[in-house]
């Protein structure tokens, strides 16, 4: 027996957008894009307090001295390399963690202040404290009264 169902465009662009999310969650959210330099794309969380950027990614199997981290003008840059264990005579049946070079750049858009930038380096992950220029930090305004 035939089924007839009634056309739905809301349903339709759902189901398209469903797959947009996932293709781009497949080439972006995993570090497989390469951006065109041979380095996968590391990925991060990034949160903002009234004083500070903070940033945090995970970076297994390095240690601080194997991260290179520049910060000129307004744009970020977190290079490295993860290297694999090349042991011979290995046949893997599960090959999922990421290695070879990673890089991400950011632009912020808020003023730092450059000398007070800290890198933080603990198991395995690196916490970026970026303090926000005294120009745009909140300040509290007193109202005087005639």
């Amino acid at each position: 027996m035939t089924r007839i169902t009634r056309w739905d465009p809301v349903r339709d662009m759902i189901t398209m957008r469903q797959a947009v999310d996932r293709m781009l969650d497949e080439a972006f959210a995993r570090g497989s894009e390469s951006r065109g330099t041979g380095a996968w794309l590391l990925p991060m969380d990034a949160y903002i307090t009234d004083t500070a950027i903070v940033i945090r990614a995970d970076v297994p199997g390095l240690s601080a001295d194997e991260i290179d981290i520049t910060l000129e003008g307004d744009t970020l840059a977190i290079r490295g390399e993860i290297k694999r264990d090349e042991a011979e005579n290995r046949k893997y049946v599960l090959l999922e963690r990421p290695t070879g070079r990673f890089e991400r750049t950011l632009n912020i858009n808020t003023p730092i202040d450059h000398d007070k930038v800290e890198a933080n380096f603990k198991d395995g992950v690196l916490t970026l404290v970026l303090p926000k220029a005294e120009a745009v930090k909140p300040r509290q305004i007193t109202v005087k009264s005639s």
